[in-house]
């Protein structure tokens, strides 16, 4: 079984951060290696508090995981604070030497789904170094500027009309993605199609043939959503069979 190590924050309501990664990278043929960086106070569609996870907890986790178990892809979230980011981007390098071409995602959370700011901008500089595809949506590329990453899924999500175009940035070359918005709004997307991604990578896939599967496992999960209080919806990530 192909393993993605995890570093994202606690969603105690199920619909994000961990869970969210645990029950995507399952759903896609992969085991979830996770490790919580922050415990926040949310519900599904605010986020009220976040309070980091000690920098020297997390290492040790990740230490023993990677003492005794293969890593075949990361997936980061939100790492916490700076100190935290730090030292998971010293974890990566790491890991690349034994496995110089270890894939690395990173879903740069910034706000969550209504806007309430994650002060996590300044700690994501330290990832973006060791990410070797980057997932933001039109709000968190607009706040990040150009960044140094050699593959950029931009997800358009946010953006406007009947049609949600997610374009894939490399090399100076580009290519496109054309999915039908779904009516709602969904607590947790980005979190789900970056785990996902970060499966079908764990599993040696392609970069393309990746991008390709998690975006339609993901707009699946979504048009399988479901309540659990009003506002955002939850992602079905375990899709029941039509």
């Amino acid at each position: 079984m192909n393993t993605v190590l995890v570093f994202s924050g606690l969603d105690p309501g199920g619909g994000a951060g961990l869970s969210a990664d645990i029950a995507a990278i399952g759903a896609m043929g992969a085991h979830a290696l996770p490790i919580a960086t922050a415990l926040t106070v949310q519900d599904n569609e605010r986020v009220l508090e976040l309070a980091p996870v000690d920098t020297g907890l997390i290492v040790r986790q990740a230490e023993t995981l990677i003492a005794r178990f293969a890593i075949d892809a990361v997936k980061l979230g939100i790492p916490g604070n700076r100190a935290n980011a730090v030292a998971i981007a010293a974890l990566v390098k790491r890991l690349r030497e034994r496995a110089p071409r270890l894939p690395v995602v990173l879903d740069p959370v910034l706000a969550s789904g209504r806007g309430d700011a994650l002060g996590q901008q300044e700690a994501l500089a330290a990832l973006l170094d060791v990410a070797t595809l980057l997932v933001p949506n039109l709000p968190e590329a607009a706040a990040l500027g150009p960044v140094p990453c050699a593959h950029v899924l931009l997800t358009g999500g946010h953006g406007e009309g009947d049609v949600i175009v997610n374009r894939w940035l490399h090399d100076g070359g580009e290519r496109a993605w054309r999915w039908p918005r779904l009516p709602g709004e969904f607590h947790g997307s980005g979190c789900t199609l970056a785990a996902a991604i970060a499966a079908r990578l764990a599993q040696g896939d392609a970069i393309a043939d990746a991008l390709e599967r998690a975006q339609a496992y993901c707009h699946a999960a979504l048009a399988q959503s479901f309540a659990l209080a009003p506002g955002q919806r939850i992602p079905r990530r375990f899709l029941i069979s039509t």
